[in-house]
């Protein structure tokens, strides 16, 4: 890496072409400008012809000059950023799970339309890829549904989220055989989900295997389809059954004392949050 100080003084020999006029403009002796000049030229080859009364800049020391003015404008460019932080442009990063995204991102949206400048991001992953992109600087803020007990992440309660048992509008549930009888709507969490919440609505069942499996969906925003259509029941998160548009067509079963996932937020502990971030954050939690 070339010194940055012989770099400025060359770059200041070059405007005022002169050695003792460098060395006043710098605040070094014209001894130092010389011996940064001679340090360049020792790695770069000639970059002046010395005249008696001006300097000639070689072909050499315009490439190196070149080279200069994009440094400072890269510095130029970098403060820039760094400076210009503000609340309603540049772009928010986002990456949560799919049910709390299906709420999310019409909300950003919706933000996007007060502030044109703002730029939504926003990505559907599972839990540990969430963890992971934080941690690599791919994306400023992540959710997920558990606390993570690494150092560099920063977490704080967002929401929480109740699961829910679903069925089929018009379909009565009233026992285990019930829902034995309409068979289950799998899904990537299903087996969990149902298994926990059945567990504490039907105690002494004998458990989600124990039902026929009418059907299985990797798309969130599509499990609630086939259950509408009478094939089925699912367990799944609020968020993503009140994202299903046609409600009327399907039935949320009282399970008494909920279960419930808590919702963290979380981002990188080593630095602040972005101004834009910080009101996606105040918009989000107003909107919940």
């Amino acid at each position: 890496m070339i010194n940055p100080q012989w770099l400025n003084t060359f770059a200041v020999l070059v405007e005022k072409g002169n050695f003792t006029r460098t060395a006043e403009a710098i605040g070094i002796t014209q001894a130092a400008v010389s011996q940064h000049i001679s340090r360049l030229e020792e790695e770069y080859g000639t970059l002046f012809l010395r005249r008696s009364r001006q300097l000639e800049i070689t072909p050499v020391g315009e490439h190196l000059l070149s080279y200069v003015k994009d440094i400072n404008c890269a510095q130029k460019r970098l403060q820039q950023k760094l400076i210009q932080d503000d609340a309603h442009i540049g772009e928010i990063s986002l990456i949560t799970p799919g049910s709390i995204g299906l709420t999310l991102y019409p909300l950003l949206l919706q933000l996007q339309t007060q502030f044109s400048q703002l730029k939504i991001h926003h990505r559907f992953a599972p839990d540990n890829e969430i963890l992971s992109a934080i941690l690599a600087n791919q994306h400023e803020l992540g959710m997920v549904t558990f606390k993570p007990s690494d150092p560099c992440i920063s977490s704080s309660h967002f929401t929480e989220e109740p699961l829910e048992l679903v069925v089929p509008a018009g379909h009565k549930i009233t026992s285990w055989q019930d829902l034995q009888r309409l068979g289950f709507i799998s899904h990537p969490d299903g087996e969990a989900m149902a298994t926990r919440l059945l567990s504490r609505k039907y105690p002494g069942s004998p458990g989600i295997q124990e039902i026929p499996c009418k059907g299985f969906i990797n798309q969130i925003s599509l499990i609630l389809e086939p259950v509408a259509k009478g094939l089925g029941f699912t367990v799944i998160p609020r968020y993503a059954r009140k994202a299903f548009e046609r409600q009327d067509e399907i039935y949320v079963v009282e399970c008494g004392s909920p279960v419930v996932d808590t919702i963290w937020l979380i981002h990188r502990a080593e630095w602040p949050l972005s101004r834009r971030a910080q009101t996606a954050i105040a918009y989000l939690k107003s909107q919940i």
